[in-house]
């Protein structure tokens, strides 16, 4: 059973059902807006982690480290141990990394989880990771929704294992220069997260297109992602990039019919790209068109979805 209640009342612990011996414990957290009520069978739990938990929610933090945890509680790894694995088998915590913890709020239930934005900055930080919200992610932040992706993806400099959280997915990209990147903070229910700027996650589409399922998909995704793209922004970030990200991405929007933001990049283009390159990277150049304005061998055929 879990409940959810709205109330005003501060952090308490009593019995749910009163006085009989059909009651069993529970914890009021007030959060910024809700208050929740956490169900704990008589068995389960130890009173100290559910009153940490609802300390937590109750100051708006719903991630904790095992280290934290062990600081507050005073107990022992073993007695720590019993108390976190009991917790999370009532699913009221879940952890998506070692020593790293979640608190599942009752509407996240069925996620198992809660959402990877409302997490992975706090995860980051445990881990001391810089880090961004790039590629499909991004483009989604920035009002270019074509696709739903499927794992939310995650840039940083070195390599790390996807993480699955319940039904969440987060693939860990690799990015070289990461630090340098254009980044923005927005808004989510938990805080905020960092996410590559729109004139960033064109450049790394294009660059990363084997994450973003192919050219003419990271197209189709250009058509919508254009109208956030500041065209000035859009060469000043280049000028951090690899030169033939910015020879695809102008040949790439010119095809997404978005061709207008592309006239200070293609002016970054004549004066930095020394040599032709293929459209399609590690492809046979075959029998393949150059196109003179951008400095390519189109060796693929790029059909976006308009």
């Amino acid at each position: 059973m879990e409940v959810r209640v709205l109330s005003s009342a501060p952090i308490t612990y009593g019995h749910f059902g009163g006085p009989s011996a059909s009651s069993f414990p529970v914890l009021f957290a007030e959060g910024n807006k809700n208050c929740y009520l956490l169900h704990m069978k008589p068995e389960e739990g130890h009173p100290k982690a559910r009153q940490f938990l609802g300390n937590l929610a109750a100051g708006s933090r719903y991630s904790f480290t095992t280290a934290e945890a062990r600081s507050a509680l005073g107990l022992s790894a073993p007695a720590l141990k019993v108390a976190l694995n009991r917790l999370q088998r009532q699913e009221l915590i879940v952890a998506p990394a070692k020593g790293f913890w979640i608190i599942v709020l009752p509407e996240y239930r069925s996620l198992g989880c809660l959402p990877a934005d409302q997490f992975i900055p706090s995860l980051m930080k445990a881990l001391k990771l810089p880090y961004y919200a790039g590629l499909l992610t991004a483009a989604q932040y920035h009002g270019a929704a074509h696709q739903r992706p499927q794992e939310f993806q995650v840039l940083l400099e070195k390599p790390r294992r996807r993480l699955v959280c319940g039904r969440v997915r987060v693939h860990f990209i690799v990015r070289k220069n990461l630090k340098a990147v254009p980044v923005q903070s927005l808004n989510t229910p938990r805080g905020t997260v960092l996410v590559s700027t729109p004139e960033a996650t064109a450049l790394d589409l294009v660059g990363y297109h084997h994450h973003a399922g192919g050219l003419s998909q990271v197209a189709t995704v250009l058509s919508e992602l254009a109208e956030r793209i500041d065209p000035k922004a859009l060469a000043k970030a280049a000028a951090i990039m690899p030169v033939p990200w910015a020879q695809r991405l102008g040949y790439l929007l010119e095809r997404a019919g978005a061709g207008d933001k592309a006239r200070p990049l293609q002016e970054f283009v004549r004066a930095r790209a020394h040599e032709s390159v293929l459209l399609l990277p590690k492809a046979v150049r075959g029998k393949s068109v150059r196109n003179d304005d951008w400095k390519l061998f189109i060796n693929t055929d790029v059909e976006p979805e308009l």
